[in-house]
């Protein structure tokens, strides 16, 4: 699945194409996605793209009339094609612009979505509740010791909770955890101040490093020029269960949580 740093590489790639660019037509081919594509998603032609920011993992295109909120899903990738380059199996929507590109959307399992919103995007029931972006400034050293206390789940768990932060998926979940010598089952309300201001700074510097790598390559995954990223080389813990630390040696445990692999150092990752 598409974490955070892809759907930033995602969005730096198709910025420089979309924006200031006029919609001019816009082609469903199957609106059955994770929810129905907004019928009234037409409104949008005619229409300028005047920015393309990215939202926890949605894609926002902003024009002076709405928002299209678009989401990858599990495998959809999002990529920037000549308007007349031939439709291929799941390719189940189009946003065709006057200079003669459109970004075509494929997604295989079609848990992604299109979704038009003319509201307030912050006020959007997807939107609403999601916790702070994980590179900004309100993502303080305290956000999480603060968010944590009394908090019973797995620190693991608590960490990929979206209304607690936004963004920090499994892979970078197991990551940091790793980097901050932190123990996944351990409960969140008991890891001390001073590993959350540690582990704050390890999410900030791994999701940073990914996108600057263009993202972790899955299988799933590629860039919108169709290039894979290539941080993937790079992980300490994440898919290496059984394998040796490579600060210790110690064979690295793997373990199920909240039905996510959850791979550690049994003996970096004490605290």
């Amino acid at each position: 699945m598409p974490e955070l740093p892809e759907v930033e590489v995602c969005r730096r790639g198709i910025e420089p194409h979309v924006v200031n660019q006029n919609v001019s037509d816009v082609v469903v081919r199957n609106a059955k996605m994770r929810w129905p594509i907004t019928p009234t998603i037409s409104e949008i032609c005619g229409e300028k793209v005047i920015f393309v920011n990215r939202r926890a993992k949605y894609l926002l295109l902003g024009t002076s009339k709405g928002i299209l909120m678009l989401h990858l899903g599990m495998s959809g990738t999002i990529r920037v094609i000549d308007k007349d380059t031939p439709v291929t199996k799941h390719d189940h929507f189009d946003l065709v612009l006057e200079n003669g590109l459109a970004l075509r959307l494929n997604d295989p399992r079609r848990f992604g979505s299109v979704l038009w919103v003319t509201e307030n995007i912050n006020e959007h029931p997807l939107i609403k509740k999601l916790g702070p972006e994980p590179l900004s400034p309100g993502f303080t050293d305290d956000c999480l010791y603060n968010k944590s206390r009394n908090k019973t789940a797995p620190i693991k768990t608590f960490l990929m909770n979206n209304h607690v932060v936004v963004g920090v998926g499994n892979i970078y979940a197991n990551e940091s955890l790793f980097k901050a010598g932190i123990d996944p089952r351990k409960k969140a309300g008991k890891v001390s101040k001073k590993r959350y201001f540690e582990l704050t700074h390890h999410i900030k510097q791994t999701l940073a490093h990914a996108i600057e790598q263009g993202g972790t390559t899955l299988k799933d995954f590629t860039q919108s020029d169709g290039k894979p990223g290539y941080f993937a080389q790079e992980l300490l813990a994440y898919g290496r269960g059984g394998q040796p630390c490579f600060i210790c040696k110690e064979k690295l445990n793997e373990i199920k949580q909240a039905g996510r692999a959850t791979v550690f150092c049994p003996n970096c990752q004490k605290n």
